[in-house]
């Protein structure tokens, strides 16, 4: 018995040590591939900095052109930027040299930051979560373009939603003011028109615009044939709503003051903080329209769902306009198109809301 708990104890010996030498060659290896990682992010710290004066050279020339600086001006500038970029050089290169040799010294253990991401090495100044001992090597580097013409925004609007009806004030419409509602969301594109000043520019883009219209008095939407209309339903309606979904792409001229800010290698301008009006319109197609009916029968809550066409007008199309300040905006919009098509007495839908431009 004490033989056999002899052999034993020596196999577990055994065992254990070759568990602690597998570590032992396991953290070389690892720590061997991101010395060769840093190595490689190293040779590409040279080209990548050359790229960049590149092109600051490139817009100090054409502001020389221009005529926004002189001669001797564009000198300076360009000196400038090749003593910014050769020490930039200098700085990094060491950096990494630094965590080369530490991973070197340290190969058996040393715990240390380097199980981050190393594909997000870089340079950076500060302690942005992702970055490797303050390096962030990626296109945030690269200079900015020195003049950007045109940019984007997210755009998000809603509010109040009715119709306006052929010989009917809009006092006497048979939808809930307050809760006929409308909804937008969309992407936008916004472009200075002239060169030497931004206050016109052209926005266009893409939306999803939702308008819904809840009927009052007990009341529903019926189709029968290419007639669409309005009847009292047969029980206590609890909810009742119409909604028409159209993909449409608007286009505004916007007008407005906005600031000037001017850097050494490039210039934007900026409306934040500035009144600004625009006034255009949008054309698009309807995706969907869906009445929501909500009631109680023989003591049962219906929720009844209809997805179907309601003869609402394929083609969508109207103006809009909006006064802003800043990226908040107060926004109407109106349909050319009628809300539904063939009907005796045209209807066409109105919206009135906030807008927000977001860059």
């Amino acid at each position: 018995m004490q033989t056999i708990t002899k052999y034993l104890v020596v196999l577990i010996l055994s065992l254990n040590a070759q568990c602690l030498m597998a570590q032992d060659t396991i953290q070389p290896v690892k720590n061997k591939y991101k010395i060769a990682e840093l190595k490689e992010i190293k040779s590409k710290i040279e080209t990548e900095e050359k790229e960049a004066l590149k092109v600051e050279v490139e817009s100090i020339e054409l502001r020389l052109k221009n005529g926004e600086i002189t001669a001797e001006e564009a000198k300076i500038l360009k000196m400038q930027m090749a003593k910014k970029r050769a020490l930039n050089i200098e700085n990094r290169s060491a950096i990494i040299d630094n965590k080369i040799a530490l991973l070197e010294r340290n190969e058996e253990g040393y715990s240390t930051n380097v199980d981050e991401d190393l594909s997000k090495i870089g340079f950076s100044i500060g302690s942005d979560e992702g970055s490797f001992a303050g390096i962030n090597i990626s296109g945030k580097n690269k200079p900015k373009k020195y003049d950007l013409r045109t940019k984007s925004q997210f755009v998000l609007a809603f509010g109040l939603n009715n119709a306006i009806i052929e010989g009917q004030s809009l006092d006497d419409s048979p939808y809930k003011i307050g809760g006929s509602r409308f909804f937008e969301m969309g992407w936008a594109w916004k472009t200075r028109i002239f060169k030497n000043t931004n206050f016109a520019r052209l926005k266009y883009g893409v939306s999803l615009q939702v308008n819904g219209l809840k009927p009052d008095d007990n009341q529903y939407f019926v189709q029968s044939g290419n007639q669409t209309m309005l009847e009292t339903f047969p029980e206590n309606l609890r909810k009742s709503k119409l909604s028409i979904s159209n993909l449409v792409f608007p286009v505004h001229f916007e007008f407005g003051p906005s600031k000037k800010i001017e850097k050494d290698t490039y210039f934007r301008y900026s409306t934040k903080k500035n009144f600004k009006i625009g006034v255009g319109g949008y054309a698009g197609f309807n995706i969907g329209t869906r009445q929501k009916l909500k009631y109680d029968f023989e003591g049962e809550r219906i929720k009844d769902k209809q997805k179907r066409g309601f003869n609402t007008s394929d083609l969508v199309y109207g103006l809009s306009s909006y006064i802003a300040f800043g990226d908040t905006a107060l926004y109407v919009k109106y349909d050319l198109s009628p809300i539904f098509k063939d009907q005796a007495i045209a209807q066409n839908n109105i919206s009135v809301g906030v807008r927000f431009d977001m860059d």
